[in-house]
């Protein structure tokens, strides 16, 4: 009896398209896409036989120097406007409810030691965490839940999202900026941010940042 499953060896009685025209159906994904996309998401649109990794690679090269950059935002993709051109947009930018301090520590503890639990944000802050400072970074999807701890309780854990990532420009956590660079650029004033810091003045624990999935 022959076995009828997939084999991903077996030549396709289709050909591929030609690369150039897998560059513009990965191109016409990612316009056409609120969000950034995968590279798996690509793959599974795109017709039998395509590399959308190849024509993604060739996509960013021809957008080196435009107006729009393809970047990478966690473990997607997407258009963005070029970092130098930002200011053409200001008027198109909507402008996000101002984040209380206690809001801007959580978020910064989070970023900084994720995956971490409530219990230890308030340790590190050295006080209580209400319920609406999680709840207003949750539904701006700034942060969302993580994996629970394997400790008594199983408490939740919290990690920043890509649409954080995505708002501040960053490839990943690991790009986030060390606590000089976040003053000097008028980002934060010079009193005290929670948490350890070396003697460099950057937040230490970025060893576990940005859980993958």
């Amino acid at each position: 009896m022959s076995d009828s499953r997939y084999d991903p060896n077996e030549k396709s009685l289709f050909e591929a398209p030609p690369l150039a025209e897998q560059e513009r159906m990965v191109e016409a994904i990612l316009f056409a896409s609120p969000e950034p996309v995968s590279v798996r998401e690509m793959q599974d649109r795109m017709p039998h036989g395509s590399d959308a990794a190849e024509a993604l690679a060739y996509l960013q090269r021809r957008y080196e120097g435009r107006g729009v950059h393809l970047v990478k935002v966690g473990n997607a993709w997407a258009f963005r406007t070029a970092p130098d051109l930002g200011f053409l947009m200001q008027k198109e930018t909507v402008e996000l409810r101002k984040l209380s301090r206690a809001a801007i520590e959580t978020l910064a503890i989070i970023a900084y030691h994720q995956p971490v639990t409530r219990a230890e944000i308030e340790e590190i802050r050295g006080v209580a965490v209400s319920r609406g400072t999680i709840d207003q970074l949750l539904e701006m999807e700034w942060i969302r839940l993580g994996r629970r701890r394997m400790t008594p309780g199983r408490p939740v854990t919290f990690i920043v999202t890509e649409g954080f990532l995505d708002h501040f420009g960053l490839e990943s956590a690991r790009d986030l900026p060390g606590i000089k660079e976040l003053r000097s650029a008028g980002l934060l004033d010079n009193r005290p941010m929670p948490g350890a810091e070396d003697d460099e003045g950057d937040m230490v624990g970025q060893s576990e940042l940005f859980e993958e999935e």
